[in-house]
């Protein structure tokens, strides 16, 4: 059943556009979105596309808006929320900006706190998106089950108590995709390396990436019980784990994926300082 919900983006890019990908036909209906974007282009673009309502700049027309999304690049939202402030009185405002954390999207709104934080990733372009939710006091439960539902269009969600952890979601799956890219990169290389034309060496790491996580995520047992039947003591598997073992592969992966926690925590402070 569709909602009737009215949403605004405030920013036409990647994932506004998979939001939007997301939402129509089965969530809601173009009359229900609004989009805001300074480029004509790109306005030009996802109105031709979907066939919502487009604008360049806000004005009174976002008072009419149930829930508005913020999909400006971080650097921008202060400004963008403090020419949205006076447009407030009851939205609730969801956020996917990378780093900003909502004590800071409450200042620059003046105090609004109906804000609910979001850190989604790349997949959601296909609708295989996981995105991490942070909803402040001031969200009612019905709005945080609109932000859940807007979120679920494109993946699944895990709602955090804590939005510190943002920071872990942030460097888990958030740049996720970046790591296994880099991974597949190194596979196909290997391969090549080994002698398979790179059409094969790129079907073999991709199609071997795809049916281990759809086994894993179909299966009941642990991915380390998975991985255990693949390794059988002295043979070929074996004999790769232990080599990234010796390297020091699985201790690098951790203290890579820490690093961008760390990195996250230090770009909130970065944006956070801004008046």
């Amino acid at each position: 059943m569709q909602s009737k919900l009215k949403i605004a983006f405030i920013g036409g890019g990647n994932m506004a556009t998979a939001l939007i990908g997301g939402l129509l036909p089965d969530v809601t209906a173009p009359e229900y979105l609004h989009v805001v974007d300074p480029h004509q282009e790109s306005l030009d673009k996802l109105v031709r596309q979907f066939g919502v309502a487009g604008a360049l700049q806000l004005d009174a027309s976002i008072e009419q808006a149930d829930i508005i999304i913020l999909a400006v690049k971080p650097q921008q939202l202060r400004q963008v929320a403090a020419a949205l402030a006076p447009y407030l009185s009851g939205q609730l405002v969801l956020s996917i900006a990378a780093g900003i954390r909502s004590v800071d999207i409450a200042r620059w709104l003046n105090g609004y706190n109906k804000i609910v934080r979001s850190m989604p990733n790349t997949p959601a372009l296909i609708g295989k998106g996981v995105t991490g939710l942070y909803a402040t006091s001031g969200v009612s439960p019905e709005q945080r089950s609109a932000a859940d539902h807007i979120m679920q269009a494109v993946g699944s969600t895990v709602w955090l108590e804590d939005e510190s952890l943002i920071d872990a979601v942030t460097a888990v799956s958030g740049s996720g995709p970046a790591y296994v890219f880099y991974f597949i990169e190194a596979m196909q290389q290997a391969a090549l390396e080994l002698g398979l034309p790179a059409a094969q060496a790129m079907q073999l790491a991709l199609a071997t990436f795809d049916g281990a996580t759809r086994l894993a995520l179909q299966s009941a047992e642990p991915v380390a019980v998975l991985r255990d039947r693949v390794t059988s003591k002295g043979g070929t598997t074996y004999a790769a784990l232990t080599s990234m073992e010796d390297h020091g592969v699985k201790a690098a992966i951790i203290q890579a994926v820490k690093a961008a926690a760390a990195r996250g925590k230090e770009l909130g402070d970065e944006f956070g300082a801004q008046t």
